[in-house]
């Protein structure tokens, strides 16, 4: 029997206490779908910040009763984002949303410095959690969002993120792959050397509750076929419950061509901020946002 990525996720928080979602500038219809979805499933209650009448007339649109939401009204986007981290900063909330703002704004408001979400220190990274039918189950994916051009610490942080959802999806010792365009540790290509030290880190001990291997091409971590015809003989090859790209152009490229051409159920969250962050397309639909406020809504504390 098919499961889908919104049922895997169901199963797992709906016996755990009822969080509360406080979306910024929710103000198109896909949000605000979303939102009410997640209300009406038991995930969520939530708290919509943006133009009052505005957020009035997409509820009557959707035939959606308004009085199911708290609405806090701001009338310009970036002060929606900024009152919305207020909130959360204010224990008003346990997860934030993006709403039909751009993501600069968005990520300004979790980033500022004096009143943002952020811990000093912690690195902002961005994880999807994929269906894709092709494979034989989830994949967990960073970074395809974020960072440009991940350092080795900043790897670091992607892969424990990474792990950290994939646990919360309940696989108990996920299988991370840290991607490179070859399998060989080449000097001359920072992907593979970084993919090398992260693994021996994980053979240490120094990054826990997983089995790391790398540097592994695209096709060893998911094909077990293409590992068997190489020579390679590992626990991550062909079976990979998360993968870590090597840049953000990598990441997100395979992230679009699943989605485009594959088909793909898909969620993703920010972490690194206090609360889980969902950092959705504004052109993502509804499903794709309510799949990322139950995915946030299972990490968040």
């Amino acid at each position: 029997m098919h499961t889908t990525l919104i049922e895997h996720i169901l199963q797992l928080v709906k016996s755990r206490k009822k969080k509360h979602l406080i979306s910024a500038w929710a103000m198109d219809e896909h949000t605000i779908q979303a939102v009410s979805d997640a209300v009406d499933m038991g995930i969520v209650t939530a708290t919509l910040v943006g133009d009052q009448q505005t957020i009035l007339g997409l509820c009557r649109n959707r035939s959606i009763d308004p009085g199911k939401f708290d609405i806090v009204n701001e009338d310009i986007d970036s002060s929606a984002a900024a009152r919305s981290v207020y909130l959360i900063n204010s224990q008003k909330g346990n997860l934030l949303m993006k709403g039909n703002l751009s993501s600069d704004k968005y990520l300004r408001a979790i980033l500022d410095r004096e009143k943002g979400l952020m811990e000093p220190g912690a690195v902002l990274s961005h994880v999807t959690v994929m269906k894709i039918s092709a494979y034989h189950k989830l994949l967990v994916i960073g970074d395809v969002a974020i960072i440009p051009q991940p350092d080795l610490n900043q790897k670091v942080a992607i892969a424990k993120y990474l792990i950290q959802t994939a646990v919360a999806l309940g696989i108990d010792v996920p299988r991370v792959a840290v991607l490179a365009a070859t399998e060989q540790v080449l000097p001359g290509m920072p992907a593979c050397t970084d993919a090398a030290i992260i693994s021996k880190m994980a053979e240490r001990n120094q990054i826990k509750g997983a089995v790391i291997d790398g540097p592994l091409s695209l096709d060893l971590s998911i094909n077990k076929d293409s590992a068997r015809i190489k020579g390679i003989d590992c626990k991550v090859a062909g079976d990979a419950d998360c993968m870590l790209f090597p840049n953000i152009e990598s990441g997100n490229i395979f992230y679009k061509t699943n989605v485009q051409y594959g088909g793909s159920e898909q969620a993703a969250i920010i972490f690194g901020a206090r609360v889980p962050a969902v950092l959705s397309s504004r052109g993502d639909s509804a499903q794709t946002k309510l799949n990322s406020i139950a995915l946030a809504a299972m990490l968040a504390k």
